[in-house]
C-alpha cells in the first residue's frame, strides 16, 4: 500500500517495480545472470524509498461503520448531525460513567480486571492500525508475535505484582513460589523466544517494515501495559488515588466539551480543530473545583483513602486501615483577604484536597496533550478515531489517551511527596524470609529499640 518511487520499471509480482534492463542487456534478458551484490543492492534501491516517504504517501484506511443503535438513530433522525451528535455522545458517556460506578461498588479486584481489558482494547485498535496500513506488505507474523509480547511484557508486570503484594498467599504455594522466585529470568526468556521468532521471520525484501512494526509493537507496548501497569500500582496505594485522577481527566472532557459546543470561538490547537481556548480554560476551572469536592467527600471514608491489601486469611482484598494524616481533618489559617471575605480565620480541609488540587491541575492543562499526541498520530495516518467501539466517541483509546499520561503523573507525584515506609509491606517481606534470617532480624530490631529507649533492657537472673 505504501507506493515506491517509479524508477522506468513495470510493476512486478506483489506491486513492487521492477528494475529496468542494464545497459547492453535485452529487455527480457535472463536475469539469474546478475550477480549476488547486483541483486542486493537492486533490493536496497527499491526498497529504501521507504524511509523517504511524506505523509502523502501512507494509505487512507476506510471510514468504520457506524454503531450507533438503531432505536437512537429513530429517536433522533429529526435533529442536525451537530446536535444528534451531541446527544449520542452525551446518553453514551452517562451510560459508561453508571457502569463505572457499579464497577467500583464491586471491589478493588474488578477494577483491576477493567484496567486489564481497557488495555487490551487498547493495544489491540493500535496493532490493527498498523495491520491495515502495512497489509499489503503480508509481513510474516506479524500479528502473532504482538499478541505474544504483549502476553509476555503482561506476565513480567503482573507477577512483579503478585511477588509485591501477594507474599503472604505465595508463601502458602509451592508452585508460587517457584514461579515468583525466578519470575525475572522466566519473564526474559519468554521475550527472548519472541525475539528470536522476529529474527528467524526476517524476509529480505521486507527487512525495513518489518523492523519498523517490531519498534511499532514495543512503542505501542510502552504506552499501553507500562501505564496500565502504573494505574494498578496506584489502586494499591488507596482508592481514591485511583478515583480522583481518573474522575478528573472525565470531568475535564466532559466540561471542556461543553463549554466548546456552547461558547467556542477561538481555535486551540491545529491538531484538533474542534478544540477553543473557551473550552480549554472552562476545562480547567471546572476541574479544579470538581476535584476539590470530589477529594473532600472520598476522604471520609476508609473504603476509597485506605491502602488495598491482601488478606490471606479471609482470601480476598480489603480497604481497612486507621486513616492517615494526609485523610484527617485539619484546621488551616486563611489568609487576611480571605479572612474579611468569608469571616473566619481558619478553614477545616482534608490535606488530600490540597493534593487534590495539583492532580486537578495536571489533569485539566497537560492532560489534553495526551489527547493533541493521540490527534497527530489519527492524522498521519489518515483516520478519525481508534476504532468504533463507541458510538459517538471512536475507539476505547480515544477516551483514554489522557489517562495513561495521568497514570503516570500521579505514579511519580506519590513516589515523590507522598509515599513512605509501608508497614504492611515490610510485613509481608519479612514473612518470607526463612527462620534464621527472621531471627537474626529480631534481634537487630530489638538491640535498636533499646538503645533508642523505647524497649527496656531484659534483665539477666
Amino acid at each position: 500500500m505504501l507506493e515506491l518511487r517509479h524508477r522506468g520499471g513495470c510493476p512486478g509480482p506483489g506491486g513492487a517495480v521492477a528494475p529496468p534492463p542494464r545497459e547492453g542487456e535485452a529487455a527480457g534478458g535472463d536475469h539469474e545472470t546478475e550477480s549476488t551484490s547486483d541483486k542486493e543492492t537492486d533490493i536496497d534501491d527499491r526498497y529504501g524509498d521507504l524511509d523517504s516517504r511524506t505523509d502523502s504517501d501512507i494509505p487512507e484506511i476506510p471510514p468504520s461503520m457506524d454503531r450507533t443503535p438503531e432505536i437512537l438513530k429513530k429517536a433522533l433522525s429529526g435533529l442536525s448531525s451537530r446536535w444528534k451528535n451531541w446527544w449520542i455522545r452525551g446518553i453514551l458517556t452517562l451510560t459508561m460513567i453508571s457502569l463505572f460506578f457499579l464497577i467500583i461498588y464491586m471491589g478493588s479486584f474488578m477494577l483491576m480486571l477493567l484496567v486489564l481489558g481497557i488495555q487490551v482494547k487498547c493495544f489491540h485498535e493500535i496493532i490493527t492500525i498498523g495491520y491495515r496500513v502495512y497489509r499489503s506488505y503480508d509481513l510474516p507474523w506479524f500479528r502473532t508475535l504482538s499478541w505474544y509480547f504483549l502476553l509476555c511484557v503482561n506476565y513480567f508486570f503482573y507477577g512483579e505484582t503478585v511477588a509485591d503484594y501477594f507474599a503472604t498467599f505465595v508463601q502458602r504455594e509451592e508452585q508460587l513460589q517457584f514461579l515468583i522466585r525466578y519470575h525475572r529470568f522466566i519473564s526474559f526468556a519468554l521475550y527472548l523466544a519472541g525475539f528470536c521468532m522476529f529474527v528467524l521471520s526476517l524476509v529480505k525484501k521486507h527487512y525495513r517494515l518489518q523492523f519498523y512494526m517490531f519498534a511499532w509493537t514495543h512503542v505501542t507496548l510502552l504506552i499501553t501495559v507500562t501505564q496500565s501497569h502504573l494505574v494498578i500500582q496506584n489502586l494499591f496505594e488507596g482508592m481514591i488515588w485511583f478515583l480522583v485522577p481518573i474522575s478528573s481527566v472525565i470531568c475535564n472532557d466532559i466540561t471542556a466539551y461543553l463549554f466548546g459546543f456552547f461558547f467556542g470561538r477561538t481555535p486551540l490547537i491545529k491538531l484538533s480543530p474542534k478544540k477553543t481556548w473557551e473550552g480549554f480554560i472552562g476545562g480547567f476551572f471546572s476541574t479544579v473545583v470538581f476535584g476539590f469536592i470530589a477529594a473532600y467527600v472520598l476522604s471520609k471514608y476508609q473504603y476509597f483513602v485506605c491502602p488495598v491489601e491482601y488478606r490471606s486469611d479471609v482470601n480476598s482484598f480489603v480497604t481497612e486501615c486507621e486513616p492517615s494524616e494526609l485523610f484527617q481533618l485539619q484546621s488551616y489559617s486563611l489568609p487576611s483577604f480571605l479572612q474579611a471575605v468569608l469571616r473566619r480565620e481558619t478553614v477545616s480541609l482534608y490535606p488530600f484536597q490540597i493534593h487534590s488540587i495539583a492532580l486537578s491541575t495536571f489533569a485539566s492543562l497537560i492532560g489534553p496533550f495526551g489527547g493533541f499526541f493521540a490527534s497527530g498520530f489519527k492524522r498521519a495516518f489518515k483516520i478519525k478515531d481508534f476504532a468504533n467501539t463507541i458510538p459517538g466517541h471512536g475507539g476505547i483509546m480515544d477516551r483514554f489517551d489522557c489517562q495513561y499520561l495521568m497514570a503516570t503523573f500521579v505514579h511519580v507525584y506519590i513516589t515523590s511527596f507522598i509515599r513512605g515506609p509501608n508497614p504492611s509491606k515490610v510485613l509481608q517481606q519479612l514473612l518470607v524470609l526463612q527462620p534464621e534470617q527472621q531471627l537474626n532480624i529480631y534481634k537487630t530490631l530489638k538491640t535498636h529499640l533499646i538503645e533508642k529507649g523505647i524497649l527496656q533492657p531484659t534483665l539477666k537472673v
